[in-house]
This record gives C-alpha cells, sequence and structure tokens, in this order.
C-alpha cells in the first residue's frame, strides 16, 4: 500500500515536472521569437551605415553619437518622457479612485460599472484617438459648451495639437489598464483585515495607509508600468492631437523606417527608447517594492 502510494506521488511529481517544463519551454520559445529575434536585429541594424538609397552591414557608431550630438532628438525623448510621466500619474491617480469606488462603493451596481470601464478597450485605438480630435476641436463639444458663456474659439487653441490634448486622450485610453489590476486587488483583500485593524483602533484613513494600500502597490505598480510603456510609445495620438512642436520620438523613428529610408538610425533610436524604458520602469519597480514593504 505504502509502496502504491508512493508511485502515485512520483507519478504526480513526474506529471508536475512536464508540466513546469512545457510551460517554461512555450514561455522561453515566445521570448526568442517575439523579443530576443527582433530586438537583436534592431540592436545589430543600429550599427550599420546608409549608402544613400541602401544599407550595409558595418560596425560603426555614428547612429547613436548622431543621437547625442544632435539637441533635437534628446529635446524629442525628453518631451516623451515627460508626456509619458504626466499620463502614467494622472491615470495612476484616476485608475485607483475608480477601482476603490467600484470595489468598495459601487454596491448592486459594481458589475455594470466594470463592464462600462471595459465597453472602450472592445474598441479601435484609433478611434478612440480620434473622438477626442472632435470633443477637443474649437467647434467640438467643450468649444461648443464654452460658448455659451462667451468664450471665443480662439481662446481654446491650447485644448488641440497641444500637450494638453495628448495627455487628456491618452489618460482616456490608459486608465482601465490601472483600474482594473487594482480592482482585482482589491477585491482579494479579506474583509477581516480591515475589521481587525477598526477593532485595533485605527481610522479608516490609517488603515488605507498601512493595510490597503501597500497590498495593491504591486497591481498599482504594474498597471503603471504598462500605461508608460505604452504612453512613451505611441505614434497615433501625437500624430492626431500633437502640432509640430509636440512630436515624440516614435513618430521620429516610423519617419526613419519610412521616408527617409534610414534604418540603422531609426534602430539606434529604438534601442535608446528601449534602454530608456528599462531603466524607468526598474527605478518604478524598485520604488515599489519599497512602498510595499519588500513584498
Amino acid at each position: 500500500m505504502a509502496e502504491a502510494r508512493a508511485a502515485r506521488i512520483d507519478l504526480r511529481g513526474l506529471t508536475m515536472s512536464r508540466t513546469t517544463l512545457v510551460c517554461a519551454g512555450a514561455a522561453l520559445l515566445y521570448t526568442a521569437a517575439f523579443i530576443l529575434y527582433p530586438y537583436g536585429h534592431v540592436g545589430v541594424f543600429s550599427f550599420w551605415a546608409k549608402d544613400l538609397y541602401s544599407i550595409r552591414p558595418d560596425f560603426i557608431l555614428d547612429n547613436y553619437q548622431r543621437i547625442v550630438e544632435r539637441p533635437l532628438y534628446l529635446t524629442v525623448i525628453g518631451n516623451s518622457l515627460r508626456i509619458a510621466t504626466m499620463v502614467t500619474l494622472v491615470s495612476a491617480v484616476m485608475g485607483y479612485v475608480l477601482a476603490m469606488f467600484l470595489a468598495r462603493y459601487a454596491g448592486r451596481w459594481k458589475n455594470t460599472l466594470f463592464i462600462l470601464l471595459l465597453v472602450p478597450l472592445w474598441t479601435s485605438f484609433l478611434l478612440r484617438a480620434y473622438v477626442w480630435k472632435i470633443i477637443l476641436g474649437r467647434n467640438g463639444l467643450i468649444g461648443g459648451f464654452l460658448g455659451q458663456f462667451g468664450v471665443e474659439p480662439d481662446q481654446l487653441g491650447f485644448l488641440l495639437y497641444s500637450d494638453v490634448s495628448i495627455v487628456i486622450a491618452l489618460v482616456y485610453i490608459f486608465v482601465p489598464f490601472v483600474a482594473i489590476p487594482v480592482f482585482a486587488a482589491l477585491e482579494k483583500i479579506p474583509p477581516a483585515y480591515g475589521e481587525a485593524s477598526a477593532d485595533l483602533g485605527a481610522r479608516p484613513i490609517r488603515t488605507f495607509v498601512h493595510v490597503t494600500f501597500p497590498l495593491t502597490v504591486p497591481s498599482l505598480l504594474a498597471g503603471c508600468t504598462i500605461v508608460f510603456c505604452l504612453s512613451f510609445g505611441d505614434f497615433i495620438t501625437p500624430a492626431l492631437l500633437g502640432g509640430s512642436d509636440n512630436i515624440m520620438i516614435a513618430n521620429v523613428i516610423i519617419g526613419q523606417f519610412g521616408a527617409a529610408f534610414d534604418w540603422p538610425f531609426g534602430s539606434a533610436l529604438a534601442i535608446v527608447v528601449l534602454a530608456t524604458v528599462l531603466v524607468v520602469v526598474s527605478a518604478a519597480a524598485w520604488v515599489g517594492n519599497r512602498v510595499a514593504g519588500g513584498r
């Protein structure tokens, strides 16, 4: 009987090992095919040279030197970082408040409001960005409303083709990416935690600061990371809602791979963007872990 039980345990252990092996193999295959191989190609291209209408294999640092020596590209990267940071911070606050409302105060409307939160994700990204071009236009919804109070259309020029319009549209698009994981984290917190904190004399705000918020930091951080990466690399929204002074680095990279036909320089810009995102995300993860108390 004991031998049969040991055989079942070994067989179960063998099955789990195979499952783990298959999952790990799938993850490695995905990483190699869709991350390492494409980025490896981009990294190799960044050291190649361009000759008029063709590119040739080489190993030069001219493309990276060009980025450093021309302030325009560093300015565009800084502008992209600034807009992505603003979008991430505003989305974090709005997403967290929205998730808290859904989890704790929505009551019987919780499921309905959660579905309404998901509905915008079912539509095209381009459509969601283009809608704000109509809303923020001089004769759009906001302009028409303020016009009732004597505000002239010329006074609303800052709403469109500016940083304001880009941030508003990206926040609208990316808030669900923060609200959904935070909502899931709040739903998993046992009510007994809050009750125990109250029994010990802690007020609701103290319970939130020392119990609820630290337990949701990993989800909040995951959502903010996604929002920052997508905002930093977005090119549709700046192309539709940004002006000539509000271009982002993704627009420059697309231009290099398109009309300029300078793939090596575009690849160098892409590698710089990738390194910048990795540094910012790593710093945010470190801060998040410190806030969460090492969880």
